[in-house]
């Protein structure tokens, strides 16, 4: 047998591949089904399960795609109620995967039917706990989420069920089970995970806060619920379409694989609503871009920030990018969450819309050394990290509206008067500076380099907590 973790870091997610005795089966798998396929068919096995933890709120899962391709079983924990044909099974329902065991163990909490896969080796010996959002490594699953889908729950409700499912259900297991759970560090779907992606359940009874058997209920709750930020917007989107269903990822890359000249790039622009998303590295973009496109890049957690910026699943989209490898790229990162709708890319990228003398704008840049030169001045800084980044350390003086907010605070900004925005590198506050320019503001510049540089510098800094206001 082999059990193998396939984790994907821009959206801190963990798919599994169980294959044995020529039969496979996936746990949470992307919406890009066919790397699984092609693994298995060099395995001469057959995709025979597709067991979902949960409906997932924070990507759109493969798992129609695989049923539709493979005529694999998709399975559910109890109280599931897809909109499509599923075995939703019983607590403590067995499945043999080739010559292994796999057992489902509901453990409602993070969602009503979020389960866990107990799975045994081919000599019966158990191996693994695939623990989807219910547990992860240093944290366990955030109870809030399925109240924006489910009106009649609550978090405290919630919280409640995940006390009770991780210590009647998890903690009485065997301390030599591996931990795989399905994110890791960066994942909106928990607050403190580690960067680690698997340990031994033992070693998290020890290590993990939500394991303290001394915890009573009702500081399990507190505990559990404290700082919790509000979950990213499109996530209950994305709970509905794994629930309903959604295009295959054949079609919506059918449908963005288009390829237009500036010519036509540009009557489309200005007929249609459409959004020009420009995947470009900050310091391209800066350099120049096409009026009103957005900017947030491959680079880093692209579909995190598309899900968070644009609020519209079903936004029509075109792209600006390096390469058409970089299209594919964007589209299929799109999907990963629910953007359907790119109806296609700028052919040559922005050289080709430059050599067009289509009209172009440029974000300013300063070095940090010039954000010094310049501190002890008038000049607002707007400190566009999260806050609990801006709360450790910062610019002394300098205003915290962290990029997912600024959407709401848009009038805090001045139109009128100068100000400087940074970021830790200059990822978020490039993102920031392309909203900043669709609506109107211009009198700005982006630290280059962002809290990185600013560090390096004698510009006083402060980490007590500072109010996040303009007044």
């Amino acid at each position: 047998m082999r059990l193998e973790q396939i984790y994907t870091g821009c959206l801190a997610h963990a798919a599994y591949y169980l294959e044995s005795d020529g039969e496979v089966a996936l746990f949470d798998p992307l919406r890009e089904v066919q790397p699984y396929i092609d693994k298995a068919t060099k395995d001469n096995a057959k995709i025979k399960y597709v067991f979902e933890t949960h409906f997932h709120a924070d990507f759109v899962s493969g798992h129609l795609n695989l049923s539709r391709q493979t005529g694999a079983t998709i399975v559910y924990g109890p109280t599931a109620k897809p909109g499509f044909e599923a075995f939703v099974a019983k607590d403590n329902h067995w499945f043999m995967v080739g010559k292994c065991r796999v057992k489902l163990i509901h453990t409602p909490g993070h969602t009503m039917e979020s389960s866990c896969f107990l799975v045994l080796d081919e000599e019966g010996k158990e191996l693994a706990l695939i623990t989807g959002d219910t547990l992860f490594i240093g944290d366990v699953g955030r109870p809030d989420l399925a109240q924006h889908v489910i009106a009649e729950l609550t978090q405290d409700k919630l919280a409640r069920h995940l006390y009770h499912s991780l210590r009647e259900k998890i903690m009485p297991l065997n301390n030599e089970l591996i931990v795989f759970p399905n994110h890791g560090a960066g994942s909106a779907c928990g607050k403190m995970m580690s960067k680690d992606t698997t340990d031994t359940l033992g070693n998290q009874k020890r290590t993990n806060y939500a394991l303290n058997p001394k915890l009573t209920e009702d500081e399990f709750v507190a505990a559990v619920l404290d700082g919790l930020a509000p979950p990213p917007q499109y996530f209950p989107k994305n709970v509905l379409m794994n629930i309903n269903g959604y295009d295959s990822f054949n079609t919506v890359m059918g449908r963005g694989m288009k390829a237009y000249d500036a010519v036509t790039f540009e009557t489309i622009i200005n007929e249609t609503n459409v959004l020009v998303l420009d995947t470009r590295n900050a310091s391209d973009f800066a350099a120049g871009f096409i009026p009103n496109s957005i900017n947030i890049g491959l680079d880093s957690n692209f579909a995190m920030w598309v899900g968070e910026i644009i609020a519209d699943l079903n936004q029509r989209i075109l792209i600006v990018a390096e390469s058409n490898e970089k299209v594919e790229e964007a589209i299929i990162r799109l999907s990963r969450v629910g953007y359907d709708h790119t109806i296609g890319y700028l052919d040559g990228g922005f050289e080709s819309w430059s050599n067009a003398c289509n009209p172009i704008e440029r974000v300013g840049r300063i070095t940090a050394k010039e954000v010094e030169d310049v501190f002890f001045g008038n000049t607002l800084i707007i400190d566009v990290r999260k806050r609990s980044e801006y709360e450790s350390e910062h610019l002394e003086d300098a205003v915290n509206i962290p990029l997912n907010e600024i959407k709401n605070r848009i009038e805090e900004f001045p139109k009128e008067d100068p100000f400087i925005i940074y970021c830790a590198g200059g990822y978020r506050s490039m993102v920031a500076a392309s909203l900043l320019k669709q609506r109107g503001y211009h009198r700005f510049v982006d630290v280059e380099g962002g809290f990185v540089e600013i560090k390096k510098t004698s510009m006083p800094r402060t980490a007590y907590k500072c109010p996040s206001t303009l007044l």
